[in-house]
């Protein structure tokens, strides 16, 4: 298995009525900003564990655990809506930097969380890195209708337990699934991985299948329609020198959302201070594919 090289620490805080686990590395310093790190969808804050292991500076790392995602509580909802994620974040800084401004990293979901808050909290950040974090395509009001259509029928299958999330038998089977998403995973990171992103659970007939740490409500394709206008006045907003990171492979192409690369650089423009790398050999969770050459994109860029 993976050996790490710098441990981690969970802490559990209280964050709008929800127990919140938050992992740390190292000790806070001072004149040192905190380095925020935020996870993506159906991911975990652990997944950073590669490129944290990867820096050449010690630093005081922050990784929360999306609510219902690892070990953070959902609150008991039944659905989940993206103006939560930017009030969390800015609870937790609250918590971990009042008045001082962070760097704040974000991963897909996370990056896209991450580019909103910088807009919406412009002092709150010193330096913005956005990893794959492309926003959603582009709506048309004419979708209104069905989209809330969409969402309650979910809901319908959700509480009839018709949305439950795969089990696995053991670790190994949660390993192989994350490596099946992602060819490039290594077995001995995959491994390491798996047990943090699932859990065992205890069935009636006493076996103890591997559940994934997401709430299936996640699952629920959310009624609220992606205004690309609202998302750029937001992002004309941020002040902080922003790095936006791309894996090589073509994530959006590979998805096929029908929104492309192209379309995200152009909304990029709207950001005052933004520049754009791309890691070499990587897809979407970059992080993994290639921690250390994304620690030092990421490392050489906070030293600006």
């Amino acid at each position: 298995m993976y050996a790490i090289q710098r441990p981690s620490r969970s802490e559990f805080i209280p964050i709008r009525t929800i127990r919140y686990h938050v992992r740390q590395w190292g000790q806070p310093r001072p004149g040192q900003p905190p380095l925020v790190l935020l996870h993506g969808w159906m991911d975990v804050a652990a997944s950073y564990q590669f490129m944290v292991d990867a820096l050449a500076q010690d630093r005081h790392i922050l990784a929360p655990d999306w609510r219902g995602f690892g070990q953070t509580g959902s609150g008991g909802a039944d659905s989940f809506w993206f103006p939560d994620y930017l009030a969390d974040l800015d609870f937790l800084l609250d918590h971990y930097a009042p008045g001082q401004a962070v760097d704040l990293v974000g991963h897909s979901m996370g990056g896209h969380v991450a580019m909103l808050y910088a807009g919406v909290r412009p002092e709150r950040i010193r330096r913005l890195v956005n990893l794959e974090g492309f926003g959603m395509p582009a709506t048309k009001a004419a979708q209104a209708p069905g989209r809330f259509a969409q969402w309650m029928d979910g809901l319908h299958s959700l509480h009839q337990g018709e949305m439950g999330l795969k089990t696995y038998p053991d670790l190994r089977g949660v390993a192989r699934r994350l490596m099946k998403t992602n060819p490039r995973l290594p077995q001995d990171k995959a491994d390491w991985l798996a047990q943090h992103w699932s859990a065992p659970t205890i069935q009636n007939d006493g076996t103890r299948p591997w559940q994934i740490l997401g709430d299936p409500a996640h699952k629920l394709r959310n009624p609220q329609l992606f205004r690309v206008d609202e998302a750029v006045a937001v992002y004309q907003r941020i002040t902080a020198p922003t790095l936006s990171v791309e894996a090589s492979d073509d994530s959006l192409a590979r998805w096929g959302l029908g929104y492309t690369l192209a379309e995200y650089h152009e909304r990029l423009q709207s950001v005052p201070q933004a520049t754009v790398a791309v890691v070499q050999d990587a897809g979407h969770m970059l992080h993994h594919d290639q921690p250390a050459a994304l620690a030092r994109l990421v490392e050489d860029f906070l030293a600006e």
